[in-house]
Formats: C-alpha cells, sequence, structure tokens
C-alpha cells in the first residue's frame, strides 16, 4: 500500500511540474513513438487538448485506450518517471469539459484568438484526461531516439563561400 501511494504522489508531483510529457498511445500499437504533448495536471489526470487546426496532434489516443505516459525532469530534461494511464475524453460542455478548458487555457502559450479560445476547442477539438492507474513503469536503459521521419525537404544549394566571412564581419 505505502509503494502505490509513494508512486501515485511521484506521478503526481513530477507531471505537474514538468510542461511536457512524452506520450504513446494505445492505438500506436506499441511500434509507434511517443510524441510530445503540453499539458496541465488537473483532478487526479493530465489533461491535453489537441487534434484541431494550429493544435497539437493527438495521434493514437482514442477513448478507452491505454497510453503510456513518461515524464521528464523540467531542468534537466531526462526521464523521471513512466505511467500506464486510461484515456477518457471529456464531452464538449460537461462540468468536467469546462473544469479542464479552464485549466488548459491558463497555460496556453500564443494563442492567437484570446478568449474566443474556448469556443473554438469546443468546435474543433478533442480534450482528453490521461487517468493514471496501476503502478510505475520500469525506465528503459537506452535513448529511445528514434530516426528522423522521411521527409521531401532539402537544401536547395550549398552556402556561399564568402558567407562565413560576412557573418564574422557584422559581429565585430
Amino acid at each position: 500500500m505505502t509503494s502505490e501511494l509513494l508512486d501515485a504522489a511521484l506521478v503526481e508531483e513530477a507531471t505537474k511540474k514538468s510542461g511536457l510529457i512524452w506520450v504513446q498511445g494505445s492505438g500506436d500499437a506499441g511500434t509507434g513513438p511517443a510524441r510530445p504533448l503540453w499539458h496541465v495536471w488537473h483532478a487526479g489526470a493530465a489533461c491535453v487538448l489537441g487534434d484541431g487546426p494550429g493544435e497539437q496532434p493527438l495521434t493514437g489516443l482514442t477513448d478507452g485506450g491505454e497510453a503510456v505516459v513518461t515524464v521528464r525532469s523540467k531542468d534537466k530534461g531526462g526521464r523521471v518517471v513512466a505511467w500506464p494511464a486510461t484515456v477518457v475524453e471529456l464531452a464538449p460542455g460537461s462540468p468536467e469539459w469546462d473544469a479542464a478548458v479552464a485549466e488548459l487555457k491558463g497555460k496556453r502559450l500564443n494563442a492567437g484568438d484570446g478568449e474566443e479560445m474556448p469556443l473554438r476547442w469546443r468546435r474543433e477539438c478533442r480534450v482528453l484526461r490521461l487517468q493514471p492507474h496501476g503502478t510505475t513503469l520500469p525506465l528503459p536503459d537506452d535513448s529511445l531516439a528514434a530516426p528522423p521521419p522521411a521527409t521531401p525537404a532539402v537544401t536547395r544549394e550549398p552556402i556561399p563561400a564568402a558567407l562565413p566571412r560576412l557573418l564574422r564581419r557584422k559581429r565585430r
């Protein structure tokens, strides 16, 4: 019983203090990469918002599904704890949705629509609760670094030979 309470306290404190969590949903079939998501800790769960225009993608997270959440240290960036979660989608306009959105609105940075944000979120986005359950998961020993996804982006031309000299000259 004591270890369960310590695990719950660790999950809550680490998740509250971290501005970013890494989430791998069951829809990723355990093979997809974990995705970084901004969140708030509210009422015993991490609440995330996304899948709307200009918002973070919530790929692999389905209502009633499972997810693995990895929390990083805010100052050093290393993994602190990993925990299993149940994904619950909040219904727009419900009291739980309103309370979660009030917390999320306070943490949302760089939003162009200010006070209209909750209305846009109600129309276009999903709000999910990632509710911890069970005990914490062991942290892996390796880096879990994944190769970058393929992209059509390329460098058009090599940089001009004179550019390094021009940049040095401007610093003086």
